[in-house]
């Protein structure tokens, strides 16, 4: 794990989780189609207002149209929601999923009627076909980290450094060999996470007051153990994480599911252009033997 000292003190952070995955069910108006892509048939109904002036046919299009893009938006969420886990420690893999967008690949009518009270309101039900998009990665912000090597003794300080390739906010999570996370940053004592472009960065900054160790956890004090770095961006300020607060860092306990569903909610909202993510690998090794 990463052991943090302060100038006020230390604090050592830890916390369990478990790698639990939890199918989500997914809402009425969702079923499966089982088709090949994890396409899903959706219903929707959209709505349209016109006057006494519009020609019916092109404001039940609108309605038709609004129907539809309230399809997309449900598929969307049910395609997140179904790859969402219940564990925080999915942090550690890849947010994929929350990169996804839709096309309908086919529509069927269930019905279009005028409101009863108010005539000049139309409304459209139906029924779409979506099938699930996934961007190409060069299009989404790029990060490059780096932490020197690959392997540090148990005691050793550990620098992490990265770049990005547009202005951006930064998040840094630690992810330890028993799955615990902590965000490093922002923190109480470092809060501004944004960041220039194409400009090399380093955590903790030259002159903060916050130092990392690489700290073996007790069952890997004698044999090495393997834990990660995860960095994301995102162009869009102010990402609010819950979570409570151990000394200057958020953490997140084994009961807590916040973490992932806040970052998958909110990146799932955000273009797939406007954030990126990059993890790094690195092994504690025990410490040399005097």
């Amino acid at each position: 794990m990463i052991n943090v000292a302060v100038n006020l003190g230390r604090c050592v952070i830890a916390a369990a989780f478990m790698f639990v995955l939890l199918l989500l069910c997914d809402r009425a108006t969702a079923e499966q189609a089982g088709g090949e892509g994890g396409q899903i048939w959706v219903e929707a109904v959209g709505e349209a207002a016109g006057s006494d002036y519009d020609p019916p046919k092109e404001v039940m299009e609108r309605a038709r149209a609004d129907a539809k893009r309230r399809a997309l938006e449900e598929a969307v969420g049910t395609f997140v929601r179904s790859h969402t886990l219940v564990s925080n420690a999915q942090l550690a893999e890849e947010f994929t999923f929350a990169r996804v967008r839709g096309r309908i690949e086919r529509v069927s009518t269930i019905s279009e009627e005028r409101d009863r009270n108010d005539p000049n309101l139309y409304r459209v039900r139906l029924k779409a076909l979506v099938r699930p998009l996934y961007p190409e990665e060069d299009k989404s912000l790029h990060i490059r980290v780096d932490l020197g090597k690959n392997t540090f003794r148990s005691g050793e300080e550990i620098r992490i450094h990265y770049q990005v390739d547009s202005d951006c906010y930064i998040y840094i999570f630690s992810i330890a060999a028993d799955n615990s996370v902590t965000l490093l940053f922002p923190n109480s004592l470092l809060p501004d996470n944004f960041v220039r472009a194409n400009i090399g960065q380093v955590f903790p900054p030259k002159g903060a007051a916050i130092k990392l160790q690489a700290i073996s956890l007790p069952r890997f004090a004698d044999r090495p153990s393997q834990e990660r770095i995860k960095v994301i961006a995102t162009r869009v300020p102010e990402i609010i994480l819950h979570g409570f607060q151990e000394g200057i860092f958020r953490v997140y306990d084994a009961a807590s599911t916040g973490l992932v569903g806040d970052l998958a909610r909110k990146l799932s909202q955000i273009d797939p252009a406007d954030w990126g993510e990059a993890v790094r690998l690195y092994t504690i090794a025990p410490a040399e033997s005097k």
